[in-house]
């Protein structure tokens, strides 16, 4: 399944859209309780930069999504 694209909630540092504080999936208005993990990579192929996110939700899901940075957009999924 493609990763999909999300509207996030974002506390924006000096990076720009920098910490999900909130996001909608699946027509659901989901908060953050809690980031577990957050990194950036690379991909090898093309080098795009990825700021990823794995996150407790207000759902009580564990959920992972990331901003790609070269097209400034949110997606769920790896």
């Amino acid at each position: 399944m493609p990763d999909k694209k999300i509207q996030v909630v974002a506390y924006s540092g000096y990076r720009g859209e920098e910490i999900p504080r909130a996001f909608i999936f699946s027509g659901e208005n989901i908060a953050v309780v809690e980031i577990l993990k957050a990194w950036t990579e690379e991909t090898s192929k093309d080098r795009k930069k990825r700021r990823r996110f794995r996150l407790k939700g207000s759902d009580g899901y564990i959920h992972e999504i990331y901003h790609d940075e070269e097209i400034s957009a949110w997606f769920y999924g790896s």
